[in-house]
């Protein structure tokens, strides 16, 4: 069974909702301290979306990642987001640790194995497990598959990655 999932932090993504958009449920709205920022709240924050404050407030974001993150702006997909960073950032499992904070969730049904594999935790065995279901209609059933692999808290740190589209 995959194992390459680390049971880290939950985080929630800010725009997501478990409504009707067939995204990763989640939003942090409820469940942030008062004045906490996403960033130290632990939601995920959207390269797309998130101020400079936001950014900034980021562990271990150098001020240049966060001009490169503003200037790329609009992300097509995280490897876009990836490479950008890349120059500032040049080791990779410091990149990965930003990507508990910050990420453009990934399509499940159109994400590459290299997109995949830049959700912290997830490695060539979990990347396999998630296109080995495809297609996936909604999220119940990227619930129900990847849980046979890994438990529920982890599948849902692991929905909060990913949209279906």
């Amino acid at each position: 069974t995959p194992t390459d999932s680390a049971a880290a932090a939950t985080p929630v993504t800010a725009t997501d909702s478990a409504t009707a958009t067939g995204t990763a449920a989640g939003s942090a709205a409820g469940t942030a301290a008062p004045n906490a920022s996403p960033a130290t709240a632990g939601a995920l924050l959207d390269p797309n979306a998130a101020t400079r404050e936001q950014l900034a407030a980021v562990p271990g974001m150098p001020a240049p990642a966060v001009d490169a993150i503003l200037a790329g702006r609009p992300w097509k997909d995280m490897l876009a987001v990836d490479r950008a960073l890349a120059a500032q950032v040049p080791d990779s499992a410091a990149r990965r640790a930003l990507y508990a904070h910050v990420f453009k969730p990934i399509d499940l049904n159109a994400a590459t194995d290299a997109e995949m594999k830049l959700i912290p935790g997830v490695g060539r065995k979990m990347a396999h497990e998630f296109e080995e279901y495809r297609p996936y209609r909604d999220m119940a059933r990227f619930r129900r598959e990847i849980g046979k692999y890994v438990d529920s808290t982890e599948v849902a740190r692991l929905e909060r990655y990913v949209t279906i589209r």
